[in-house]
């Protein structure tokens, strides 16, 4: 702006010695144009309004489209609005937005970029710095900036064929190869009447059609409300292969509890890792990836227990599952409390009978003998292992005289074995 003054100066004398008439004509155009930038501009850049659009909740692997509006509700036109989206690292795909556009009045511009949904975690999209001005730069830049938003991406999900559970009470629904009790809520057919069957079981409109009494099957089902243990405590994870290994844990845990929701089965969450969004004033997120951190000034306690999340007991139906994914997406390791010294307190409101899905690194003496007092006091638990171990026949044998079940899950493959078995891997 100043040059723009001495510029004017500058004219001004020259017309005043040259007593040139295009001079003043110059001198008149560019009055008019200081006088034009300095009235449109601040009163535009009022009028213009911006928002973004995109699904907030994302699955891994999936592609998610991000739409910029940016629209002139004023009748003075926008010469040049200069657009930037910060984006997280890990969620980049392709360049971000980072244009210069111009609204004329009443009009509307869409902004679309994508990003890649490549690993779990709650993510913080933008903000968005939106710069305007005039085009002479007569007037000095001004700024706006659209508020950060935030995406869900949910952990992978491995699909499940079937999981059948063990329990002890005839509850539930998912059907199993062990007849314990049959489920009136799943049909199957029907059989000829025999001595003993009830009256309310025989089929009246197929024993009319074939002149013979038939009663109605049903599928058989063993299961109770389950709860995944998900052990988070970071060194007791190997150090070398950690960080990945932390990751297919939760992986595990999300595909259980995505498989045995479809199957209409009560499911719910239990863990002492951390979740960053429960703990501190507010939201942290690292410059470089763009991931939720814990917040920085909140320090473990003498009480690591009490920066556990909250425990999300077993419940039906997908609206839950969502929450226990919301939960698994944010969830990170933490030096809390070991498992051994938690799970049977972490447990106790737990109904008798339900079935224990603890997945820990390894099946230790140390677990197997936690485990084993949850099998004493009623409940079913079952051990799953997400390190590799050479000696893990060792740890079946172990958990087998203990009185529950182990399995060895440490890559996808073992999940896929159990997408083949027609048997129930836990039965």
């Amino acid at each position: 702006m100043n040059q723009f003054s001495t510029l004017i100066l500058i004219f001004l004398a020259i017309a005043f010695l040259l007593r040139v008439d295009f001079v003043f004509y110059i001198i008149y155009v560019c009055i008019g144009v200081y006088a034009w930038s300095r009235w449109v501009v601040p009163r535009a850049a009022r009028s213009l309004h911006s928002g973004r659009t995109y699904a907030t909740h994302s699955f891994w692997g999936e592609t998610v489209p991000i739409t910029i509006h940016l629209k002139n509700e004023g009748r003075l036109p926008l010469p040049w609005i200069r657009a930037t989206e910060s984006v997280a690292v890990q969620l980049r795909q392709g360049a971000p937005v980072n244009t210069v556009v111009a609204l004329g009045h009443k009009k509307q511009v869409d902004l679309t970029y994508t990003i890649a949904a490549r690993r779990r975690g709650f993510y913080q999209i933008g903000p968005l710095r939106l710069t305007m001005g005039d085009l002479f730069g007569i007037q000095p830049e001004r700024h706006a900036t659209l508020p950060a938003e935030y995406i869900t991406i949910y952990p992978r999900i491995t699909p499940l064929v079937r999981l059948g559970l063990p329990s002890r009470l005839p509850f539930g629904v998912l059907a199993s190869q062990q007849r314990l009790f049959a489920d009136p809520a799943r049909p199957m057919g029907v059989r000829d009447f025999r001595s003993g069957d009830s009256l309310r079981q025989i089929n009246w409109k197929a024993s009319a059609h074939t002149r013979q009494l038939l009663v109605r099957t049903y599928e058989p089902a063993i299961s109770l409300e389950t709860a995944v243990l998900l052990d988070l405590h970071t060194d007791t994870y190997t150090r070398q292969s950690r960080a990945n290994t932390i990751e297919w844990a939760i992986e595990v845990a999300a595909s259980l509890a995505a498989h045995l929701v479809d199957q209409r089965q009560a499911v719910g969450l239990i863990t002492n890792g951390i979740d960053p969004l429960a703990v501190g004033d507010g939201p942290v997120f690292d410059e470089n990836s763009g991931r939720l951190l814990r917040h920085s000034a909140t320090a473990l306690s003498e009480n690591p227990g009490a920066l556990l999340p909250p425990i999300i007991p077993p419940r039906h139906g997908r609206n839950h599952l969502v929450k226990i994914l919301e939960r698994l997406a944010r969830i990170e390791n933490e030096n809390t409390v070991l498992l051994t010294n938690w799970a049977t307190e972490a447990t106790a409101h737990l109904s008798w009978g339900v079935t224990i899905l603890a997945i820990t690194a390894r099946g230790t003496e140390a677990v197997c003998q936690t485990l084993h007092r949850l099998a004493r006091a009623g409940y079913n638990p079952v051990l799953l292992a997400v390190e590799p171990d050479a000696n893990f026949g060792q740890v079946r044998e172990r958990t087998r005289r203990l009185g529950f079940s182990a399995y060895h899950v440490a890559v996808p493959a073992d999940l896929d074995r159990w997408r083949q078995r027609t048997t129930s891997p836990f039965s």
